[in-house]
């Protein structure tokens, strides 16, 4: 017997405010259900588990333990750069001058994710 993967639970003091980020970052809107107030929202993935937010009363505090990384569509530069747009900071950039690396980002309530190169980066390296 095996576990599977249902949600990736984030706490946070919005919940419906951070899944609409969250629903941006991945192309997937809030559940339809869920609306401003609610004390948990999620956004349903089409693979892969949900991102189900939490409403807390304590805001974040230190690094998280475990974050999302993502694999854009699009180039890593670019997807920095719109995700940035839609409220997102930098927190660290591990980009190297190669082309290898990543970027350290935050969500608008603090929570770390990642942003790797996409398939597109990984082939321009290998050539």
């Amino acid at each position: 017997m095996v576990s599977v993967l249902q949600n990736v639970a984030i706490d946070c003091v919005d919940a419906y405010e951070l899944a609409r980020f969250w629903g941006e970052v991945t192309g997937c809107p809030p559940h339809p259900e869920d609306g401003p107030g609610d004390h948990e929202t999620q956004v349903v993935l089409p693979e892969g588990p949900a991102l189900y937010f939490n409403q807390v009363p304590e805001p974040k505090t230190v690094k998280n333990r475990v974050h999302l990384c993502l694999r854009p569509e699009s180039s890593r530069e670019e997807e920095v750069e719109r995700l940035l747009g839609l409220g997102a900071t930098l927190v660290a950039d591990r980009r190297e001058p190669g082309g290898a690396g990543w970027a350290v980002l935050a969500d608008p309530e603090g929570n770390e994710f990642c942003v790797l190169r996409s398939e597109s980066d990984r082939g321009a390296m290998s050539s």
